[in-house]
């Protein structure tokens, strides 16, 4: 069922380019009519028109099919443009979608900067973009000159908080799972953990593989794509991560995993808000404190990465790191214009008699026939 586009382990590239999908796509299939129904006679849903879908080399068929089907749902045309980074997926993304789709309707792009570059100078009726901070400033600038709405799909540096009184070995499989999953190139994994010396002393062990103790290669952070794929770093841990350390300047693209050490929640806490507000917060902890003071595109508590896999949770971020939400009905919901429509009869005309010329004093407007009588 995998091919050679696909360089992740079996078992995460089903879940992740698979599972997902398809869980995606049987969501959208066995709630498609209800949705589609208009809710109120006053919002008719209309598909936007042309929508651009740009996605990104980490999940590269996840990341444009998920909302590719939402945009299709919604009545939309599409024009994809996956990566180039992930050469085997885009060959195969253009071979196969011409074969299912409608070719009037549906179309691929392939190309690098030059070519996305040049397709946004075009006019669309809605963009979704999946990628980099950076890169999404640059495609929400192109979307601004023709004032087309956007969704995107952006990161940040998602903290971790462990509590204490957590369990020592459930916490180290869970945040290593995350945080390691895909080589640590997810945009919703951990990026760093907060906790106190005695915790991190007991997760040290558990976490095997190698602890590095402030030995940190910047050449790590975003290593990929433009360093060697084919050669994978092993899963790294820095102990004792002081905020000024190169570790926590940008997201960490690899499988590294650093730990700042705080001594309460309340400084967990602090430390989190002191800093750009992040597509995802992690706390293991029976305490509610950390998702009732922060801000986050999503929240999940207890483990890691889990709240994606669920199409009733929309899946979004918040300042830097989104802009928009998408899966399941939110993707229906996101390519959809909702038209505010109203429908009057042709009676109680006495009722706009103060809206036509001449214009009539306070005193006549009150004495105006059926002006106390109810609309309906």
């Amino acid at each position: 069922m995998l091919g050679p586009w696909c360089p992740q382990p079996p078992f995460e590239a089903k879940l992740s380019e698979i599972f997902l999908c398809k869980n995606e796509l049987h969501e959208t299939l066995n709630n498609l009519s209800r949705w589609m129904k208009d809710e109120h006679m006053d919002r008719m849903l209309d598909p936007f028109g042309v929508v651009l879908i740009i996605a990104p080399w980490n999940y590269p068929v996840h990341l444009f099919l998920v909302p590719l089907i939402g945009a299709i749902a919604a009545g939309n045309c599409v024009i994809v443009k996956p990566s180039e980074v992930s050469k085997k997926t885009e060959r195969l993304v253009a071979e196969a979608l011409p074969v299912y789709l409608d070719k009037d309707c549906f179309a691929v792009v392939t190309g690098g900067m030059q070519e996305t570059t040049r397709l946004l100078e075009n006019k669309f009726d809605y963009i979704f973009f999946s990628g980099s901070p950076p890169v999404g400033q640059i495609v929400m600038t192109a979307a601004a000159k023709h004032l087309t709405p956007v969704t995107l799909e952006l990161g940040g540096k998602n903290p971790c908080y462990v509590s204490d009184t957590c369990d020592v070995t459930n916490v180290a499989r869970r945040v290593a799972w995350g945080r390691f999953f895909n080589a640590g190139q997810t945009c919703i994994a951990p990026d760093y953990l907060l906790c106190s010396v005695e915790m991190q002393e007991k997760l040290l062990p558990d976490f095997g593989r190698i602890v590095n103790d402030k030995q940190f290669q910047p050449s790590a952070v975003g290593m990929w794509p433009s360093g060697d794929r084919r050669t994978r770093p092993t899963p790294t841990v820095l102990a004792d991560v002081l905020p000024s350390d190169p570790a926590m300047q940008e997201k960490i693209f690899g499988p590294i995993l650093p730990i700042v050490i705080i001594t309460s929640m309340d400084e967990a806490i602090d430390f989190i808000d002191s800093l750009k507000q992040p597509l995802a917060v992690y706390a293991f902890s029976s305490d509610d404190k950390v998702l009732e003071r922060t801000s986050s595109g999503g929240f999940c508590g207890n483990d890691t990465l889990m709240h994606l896999m669920l199409t009733s949770l929309p899946f979004g971020g918040i300042g830097n790191s989104s802009l928009g939400m998408y899966q399941g009905k939110f993707s229906f919901d996101t390519f959809s214009h909702r038209c505010a429509c109203l429908k009057r009869g042709m009676g109680q005309e006495p009722l706009n008699a103060p809206c036509y010329p001449p214009v009539l004093q306070p005193a006549e407007i009150w004495a105006c026939p059926g002006h106390f009588q109810s609309v309906t």
